[in-house]
């Protein structure tokens, strides 16, 4: 099999810290790599590398060489790469919200067309082509057939699963792509989205397209990808046929430890059915592409509730109607009394927060240190960790920097330190920021979406198992949206499914995955609702 691309002993250092040492990998024609490791192993940056991001050659470049086609090259931008034939999905993504999904698909090669004015003073003058930019950006969406997103609809307007679908369909569309890179490309879909997704790669890899393919859900590695590499605090640590592997395996040499099961300890005060924290009544959330039409349900105090349905069907749209990010309407009750929908504010002092899927956007102050990001809704809010001084309020920093350094070690929060600038961290690590400031606000009810998506396994069982330690030793009441079925299944009470805008069913987590699967497709007969 000819090598396509072949990295030679690439290292890279970021301001002192050393993040690369010395890796090299190589995939062939129609292979598929798949590239795995903890958050913070180095798995973006080599990409970065591969993909000639400014962000490499503006801190002083890197170490090594890069083969591709069997010829040296220097990818110094990602024009260049695109040259080449290298397509990139990113982890976090690159689009333009406010341009239509087939404008972002065909960005930098828009289809033209001559008018009278070109044709008197030149091609650069011509028009686009949109019916044919259409065209082309429809058969794209459609190879990996995603039929429910128009291609004139606009990004901001999209949710999360569906942009990662037209970032996929815009390399796709790329025709002389020999290599593609897949950053976590299924982090944000449900499993059965990810299947499609899976599929697709089987389907480019047999067209002779080489494939790198990030990913922390092991079993999809395993699934679809020829030969497997490991990488560790920035280094090689074990590489070979997939077959070579287990789940296990690969997870033991990621983390260089054991991984356990999530342990649920006994609960200081048992949930009681009579014991209602918040109900809610026909919900009616208006939120694009996560619509919620009519959902009921009482959450019990005490418990973790979960919430899971396919993409698209309303999910995520109950989190963000409930914390008032986007419009919604309905009768809901806190603690038996009114409660009033459209204001985040009113939410937050009234003990609810929420921890948005969405981290990068609504989540983190990313030119902000994960001190500030982690205390700074607590001070606008509350007026915590600040106090007088000549008559003026100013940071209590050294308040501050004692609880920042807490919920770091905590959270095992990978980092130089407390004033590092949190765009600097690795996704999974800006996550753990998240969590860092909902719990600092001193929750009573936490509204959690995704909260491990682009998490590798050893720092997912730890936010789990801090998610659970929340709840039983301070009696937090959590509602956790999760596109993971396991993950549900691993911590909730009771796990409740939405499809349709509607609630579908409330299962317990020992029901059988088909009851789960019947549940998201809307099977209402066949599916015995449980409370």
């Amino acid at each position: 099999m000819k090598n396509v691309l072949e990295m030679k002993n690439i290292s890279k250092t970021y301001y002192g810290n050393q993040v690369l040492k010395g890796v090299s990998i190589s995939v062939g024609e129609g292979e598929v790599l798949g590239l795995v490791g903890e958050n913070g192993a180095g798995k973006s940056t080599l990409m970065n590398i591969l993909f000639g991001m400014p962000v490499i050659h503006s801190t002083g470049g890197f170490e090594g060489e890069i083969l591709f086609n069997g010829e040296k090259v220097n990818i110094d931008s990602p024009s260049k790469a695109m040259e080449l034939g290298i397509g990139m999905v990113h982890q976090e993504f690159m689009l333009l919200p406010g341009f239509t999904v087939t404008e972002n698909i065909k960005l930098n090669r828009e289809i033209t067309k001559p008018n009278f004015v070109s044709r008197a003073f030149g091609k650069r003058l011509e028009t686009l082509n949109m019916p044919e930019m259409r065209r082309q950006a429809r058969q794209a969406l459609d190879a990996i057939k995603m039929n429910s997103i128009d291609e004139l609809d606009y990004i901001a307007t999209l949710p999360v699963a569906h942009k990662q679908f037209v970032e996929i369909a815009r390399e796709i569309d790329k025709k002389n792509l020999k290599l593609l890179v897949l950053d976590e490309p299924t982090a944000v879909l449900t499993e059965s989205e990810a299947e499609n997704l899976l599929n697709v790669v089987r389907l480019l890899s047999e067209r002779g397209i080489a494939i790198i393919f990030i990913s922390h859900r092991l079993h999809e590695i395993l699934e679809v990808a020829h030969k497997v590499v490991i990488l560790r605090d920035g280094s090689l640590v074990a590489e070979g046929k997939k077959e070579e592997f287990t789940v296990y395996q690969i997870a033991e040499k990621m983390v260089g430890r054991k991984i356990e099961n999530v342990e649920l300890p006994p609960r200081k005060k048992e949930v009681s059915e009579k014991n209602i924290i918040m109900s809610i009544k026909h919900l009616k959330v208006h939120m694009p592409g996560e619509e919620v039409k009519d959902f009921s349900i009482d959450i019990r105090e005490g418990e973790i509730l979960g919430i899971g349905g396919l993409a698209g069907q309303g999910k995520l749209g109950i989190a963000n109607g409930i914390f008032g990010l986007y419009p919604a309407e309905g009768n809901v009750t806190y603690n038996g009394r009114e409660y009033q929908l459209n204001s985040p504010m009113f939410a937050l002092k009234s003990g609810i927060v929420y921890v948005s899927e969405d981290r990068r956007g609504v989540g983190l102050l990313l030119d902000e240190s994960i001190e500030m990001n982690i205390v700074a809704t607590a001070i606008s809010a509350f007026g915590m960790f600040t106090k007088r001084f000549l008559g003026l309020t100013i940071y209590d920093t050294k308040t501050i920097r004692q609880h920042a350094e807490k919920l770091i070690h905590e959270l095992d929060i990978r980092c130089k330190g407390p004033t590092q600038p949190v765009r600097r961290l690795s996704g999974g690590n800006q996550q753990k920021v998240c969590l860092a400031r909902a719990f600092t606000l001193n929750p009573k009810l936490l509204f959690v979406s995704e909260p491990t998506r682009g998490i590798d396994v050893g720092a997912k069982k730890l936010v789990l198992d801090y998610l659970v330690k929340m709840n039983r030793e301070h009696g937090i009441t959590i509602v956790l949206t999760s596109s993971e079925l396991a993950e549900l299944k691993s911590i909730c009470d009771r796990i409740a499914i939405v499809s349709e805008g509607k609630l579908a069913a409330i299962l317990p987590p020992t029901a059988p995955d088909v009851d789960f699967g019947l549940a998201m497709a809307g099977e209402l007969k066949e599916v015995k609702v449980n409370e």
